[in-house]
């Protein structure tokens, strides 16, 4: 007889084997954290497991920026979809540099001993076994957000749904693991993350009905230790009586919260963790979001049962629960689960019953000692796409502020005691084959590009965001397939301002208030950096790689590459010289018209991306996928 497990069997057995020492282990997640207290290094995605994106560098700085000069640069082999970062750390006693390409996901070992002319060791491309269907599948162009080194070993991620790990040294593979499933409307474009001798992983695809879930693996093997989902039950989704202990109007396990759709749409409810993940190696706690509840036809997820369908009905919380019987739970969430089992600790959703594309997915930077009202929190900070950005006490998930850092006008606010947002019906899309308007678009007032910050300034952060609105008109619904594209509306994408697409902002997350911002014409798509030499740096999708005056917001150095920038730059010293890099290449929903060569007079392309990419002009910026390194000649 096959034996069943509960989760409760399952959290006790993975917490037995952690502390005899035979599953996960901390020797991994110690080496990154040392790797990353060493800034001559960039030995994460995010530089730290914090999502931070600072360094401690300052050769580089305000006084002597403008003699920046391009040293090398290094094509990926692939044209577009460079939405990720390089590594750089010590291996084997030698600096070295590993990055990965878009589709179909080329890993590249460089040997950075002599710095100015790195020397390529090996490369790898996965040959066998490829899903060329994960391509047409990849929702948002077929991208790539980086890799991770641990263990001497680099893993990474498959559009296809591999997770793979090579040997540092030679570029072997170690292991090969099938994660994500295309036929099923999973691709992934990550990144993955390391921590406590794991791989944690989820995947893109909820335009796809893909039902979201996350899964680890053990670094050494690529064997499964853990597997939870968005929705479905709470043993599904791995709740506790303890889930939302301290935030019990959240959502508590008891009632399958996990349902709130008619019917079983939660099994086709999207929710998919499919970006960036952070860890408090202190509390053992891993953070990530979740996407959008699958379809954007908001009707069929509130019960539809005719003439009584109402808007209201389906945006009303009970007022005993606080929960919405259609809040399409946990999408749109950001979850806090305990990296050993991944129990779920806390969640927050932050927009319910979403009726608009706002993906929840964007990073959770964590800052320590922000001071909110005169207390001391170790805190949560996720810039959405919803136009506000959260600020959370980490440990229990409580809501500290929600500030608007884009033109928002879906929602009036977010309330502090309930943590829902206060929607403003008028910009709520809802009745098929009507035209609602709605700020930010659903791109979002910032999509995957990560924010960064310094944290000797918790409360500061300098952010890449999209200025732009839309009109939303929901769609029939004429397929419940799983794998076949699952949108249902016609969305429509202008900039909020004529000739302003994108901005670059230094905001306070505590008072809500932008200190000084950098119009754009084009679109801020790649991420930032912020160094202690009183820069930061971003780019534009136009090519203009740049350093900012912390201070002041002023340009002190750009250069125009040779295309788009969706790419998060990256900085590190070896033989006493500090460099910066950064990939180009167009890509990434926004480009996707560009790189797939679609009709630039289709308004509705894309799911709206073309209106945006002929706007902004981007039909005029080329391809060309190649990573740019710079220091001080």
């Amino acid at each position: 007889m096959k034996q069943q497990w509960t989760m409760k069997a399952v959290f006790a057995a993975v917490g037995a084997i952690t502390l005899f020492g035979m599953g996960t282990n901390t020797w991994a997640n110690e080496e990154i954290i040392k790797r990353s207290q060493n800034h001559n290094l960039w030995a994460a995605p995010g530089q730290n497991l914090a999502l931070q994106r600072h360094s401690q560098l300052k050769d580089i700085n305000t006084g002597n920026v403008k003699n920046l000069q391009m040293i090398w640069s290094q094509s990926s082999g692939t044209l577009r979809g460079h939405e990720g970062q390089p590594v750089v750390v010590e291996h084997n006693g030698k600096p070295m540099m590993y990055m990965v390409s878009g589709w179909p996901n080329i890993v590249q070992a460089l040997d950075l001993s002599d710095p100015d002319h790195p020397k390529q060791i090996w490369n790898y491309t996965k040959k066998s076994d490829r899903d060329e269907s994960a391509v047409p599948r990849a929702c948002c162009d077929t991208i790539n957000r980086g890799l991770n080194y641990a263990d001497g070993k680099v893993v990474f991620h498959t559009l296809d749904g591999f997770l793979i790990a090579l040997d540092a040294t030679t570029g072997k593979e170690i292991w090969v693991t099938k994660h994500a499933f295309p036929d099923k409307g999973e691709t992934h474009s990550g990144p993955a993350m390391v921590a406590e001798g794991l791989v944690l992983a989820g995947f893109g695809g909820d335009e796809f009905a893909a039902r979201g879930r996350v899964v680890a693996y053990d670094l050494k093997t690529g064997k499964e230790v853990w597997k939870c989902h968005s929705t479905g039950s709470d043993e599904d989704m791995c709740m506790t009586k303890d889930t939302n202990k301290a935030n019990p109007h959240y959502g508590v396990a008891g009632i399958n919260i996990g349902k709130t759709y008619p019917g079983d749409e939660w099994k086709i409810g999207g929710g998919s963790p499919w970006a960036w993940f952070s860890f408090d190696p202190k509390l053992r706690i891993a953070y990530m979001g979740t996407g959008n509840p699958g379809h954007w036809s908001p009707a069929y997820r509130c019960g539809f049962t005719g003439k009584d369908l109402t808007h209201e009905k389906c945006n009303t919380p009970d007022p005993k629960t606080n929960v919405g019987a259609y809040d399409n739970k946990w999408s749109m969430t950001i979850m806090a689960r305990k990296v050993d089992t991944g129990e779920l600790v806390w969640a927050y959703q932050k927009t319910p019953y979403d009726q608009w594309d706002y993906d929840g997915v964007n990073e959770n930077i964590l800052v320590d000692g922000l001071d909110v009202d005169g207390k001391k929190h170790d805190a949560l900070v996720n810039f959405d796409r919803n136009g506000f950005a959260y600020v959370l006490d980490r440990k229990d998930g409580t809501l500290l502020r929600a500030n608007k850092f884009v033109t928002v006008n879906w929602a009036e606010k977010v309330d502090l005691k309930s943590g829902r947002p206060i929607k403003v019906k008028e910009h709520s899309p809802f009745a098929r084959d009507v035209n609602t308007q709605a700020c930010p678009s659903a791109m979002g007032g910032k999509d995957q590009q990560p924010a960064a910050v310094d944290p000797k300034e918790p409360n500061v952060f300098y952010v890449p965001t999209n200025n732009w609105c839309m009109e939303d008109e929901p769609q029939e619904r004429t397929h419940t397939q799983q794998g076949t594209v699952y949108v249902f509306a016609n969305v429509y994408m202008y900039p909020e301002k004529p000739g302003v697409t994108g901005k670059f902002k230094k905001f306070d997350v505590v008072s809500g208030k932008t200190i000084w911002e950098i119009p754009d014409p084009y679109p801020n798509w790649g991420g930032a950096l912020v160094t202690d030499g009183g820069l930061a740096f971003y780019g534009s999708l136009g090519g203009d790689f740049r350093a900012v005056d912390r201070k002041s917001g002023k340009v002190l150095w750009q250069r125009k590459l040779a295309s788009g920038i969706i790419g998060n730059p990256i900085t590190y010293k070896i033989k006493g010289k500090q460099y910066v890099s950064v990939w180009t290449g167009i890509g990434g929903w926004i480009g996707l018209p560009v790189t797939a060569g679609l009709d630039m007079d289709d308004k509705y392309g894309a799911i709206g991306a073309t209106a945006m990419a002929k706007a902004s002009g981007l039909d005029k910026i080329p391809q060309g996928g190649t990573l740019f390194t710079f220091r001080v000649d």
